[in-house]
């Protein structure tokens, strides 16, 4: 049974009738939100309904921290939600002739693995459960930003049908029609990246007991420079995998022709996946090759009546395990703007978008150097180093020292603060990294007292 959101003076939003279009993992937990304070919200997607076909093929596995985990139980669902999730608390690092491991967190924090197929599946489920509608096999073409109304056809140039609304969001992800119609207005700021990397998706199934073939508590990653594999453990014993490489080029999806050159480039440069992967061949051909795209915009908002969030917005790389997340911390700063203005919407929706834009920038370029940290560098032994001098500092001052994975992951300050601190925070570690002998005296005192030094003092 929904519980409605009452606030401070014991008010609530005037109901409303509200449209969410875009069924995907933001859609469906804004469509709760919305519920909670009373709305009556419709839910559209022009694909059918997830919970009703096959989901294989265009996946990465999504990685929940703690932003995530804060939307979902500010509405009480994070408990269904662990249930589908497995903790990681650490990347296990394949190099060609060994492996490491690199613990995440100062004090054991992990990330979660979840299936995003899985995940869709019980938001929609718990969507519904809260009162929400939802009209699959529904496609919407355009919306009349004035009145918040939607078109309906089966085609973009056959009839359509007007649906009015008192509000609509876009929730319907980095090629929006909602964000389309707003980007044919004056003054519309708008801009896609794709990278030169694309991805597919393989699969490392379970023992014959059901059981994990690698650690299941790890975030498998097999940094090559300009390419990469990582594997995510799936409550079944299997591992989502997503091989990372340039399109073009020497190492690349297009060198890659046949089954003897995929076989062969796997065993040369992934050779301990090779056992684990017995339908390589067929799943690399059988899978598309699909692209990653930054896209940025503003405004989110069109008056009191219509507005983007998650991927329709802001489209990020999925290299820091943040799409999901800051897409459901939209949703929160969202609700936070509700309990603050009520229904004062036009409000509602401009602070919305002045507290997110910047940070949602912020996580896009993080998220695009993350992709040279796990490529490269996770297979540096300097930038292991590194990590560990700023473990070791973070655990004795945790008062001046927060390493920036941390502060993005398993904290709640904004986007746009962990950049500026990272930034300030690596220029000090390339000091400390350059002092004499730095690999046999990296947990020493000089060490210590060399970067209090420069954070009272700065770089100079």
């Amino acid at each position: 049974m929904i519980t409605f959101t009452h606030f401070s003076n014991g008010e609530m939003q005037k109901p409303q009738k509200i449209a969410v279009v875009g069924s995907g993992l933001v859609g469906s937990l804004l469509a709760i939100y919305l519920r909670r304070h009373g709305h009556t919200v419709h839910v559209f997607d022009r694909s059918s309904d997830i919970r009703t076909v096959n989901f294989t093929g265009r996946s990465i596995n999504l990685a929940m921290s703690d932003r995530g985990w804060k939307a979902l139980d500010s509405v009480g669902i994070g408990e269904e939600v662990r249930k589908i999730a497995i903790p990681m608390d650490k990347r296990a690092i394949h190099l060609k002739d060994r492996m490491t491991y690199q613990p995440y967190g100062l004090h054991g924090e992990a990330i979660y693995s979840i299936s995003r197929g899985l995940l869709n599946r019980k938001m929609i489920d718990l969507a519904e459960q809260a009162g929400a509608t939802f009209f699959f096999n529904h496609r919407i073409w355009d919306v009349t930003l004035a009145d918040a109304t939607l078109h309906i056809g089966e085609t973009e140039q056959g009839a359509w049908t007007d649906l009015p609304y008192d509000k609509v969001f876009g929730a319907d992800g980095a090629f929006s029609r909602i964000r389309h119609r707003m980007q044919r207005q004056n003054m519309y700021n708008y801009s896609q990246e794709f990278l030169a990397t694309g991805y597919k998706e393989l699969n490392i199934p379970p023992n014959a007991d059901g059981s994990h073939k690698l650690d299941k508590n790890s975030f498998h990653i097999w940094p090559r420079g300009d390419y990469m594999l990582i594997a995510l453990p799936n409550l079944d014993g299997s591992f989502t995998c997503t091989l990372f490489m340039p399109f073009e080029g020497d190492n690349s999806f297009a060198s890659l022709v046949d089954r003897d050159s995929v076989e062969r480039f796997f065993e040369e440069n992934f050779p301990d996946s090779v056992e684990v992967i017995p339908e390589l061949a067929n799943d690399f051909f059988k899978n598309p090759t699909s692209s990653l795209v930054t896209m940025k915009c503003f405004p989110w908002t069109s008056t009191d009546k219509v507005a983007l969030i998650g991927d329709a917005c802001h489209a990020i790389v999925p290299f820091y395990g943040q799409g999901m997340n800051a897409g459901f911390e939209d949703i929160t700063i969202l609700n936070e703007m509700i309990e603050a203005y009520g229904d004062d919407w036009q409000k509602v929706f401009s602070e919305y978008e002045k507290s997110r834009k910047p940070n949602a920038d912020a996580i896009a370029e993080l998220s695009y150097r993350n992709f040279m940290e796990m490529s490269s560098k996770t297979a540096d032994d300097r930038f292991l180093l590194q990590k560990k001098i700023e473990k070791r500092f973070a655990e004795r001052h945790p008062d001046k020292w927060l390493p920036l994975y941390s502060r993005v992951t398993f904290s709640h300050r904004p986007y746009a603060e962990a950049l500026e601190l990272g930034n300030f925070q690596n220029a000090i570690m390339d000091k400390v990294m350059d002092m004499d002998d730095i690999e046999n005296q990296w947990d020493s005192e000089a060490v210590e007292q060399r970067i209090l030094h420069l954070l009272a003092n700065g770089l100079g």
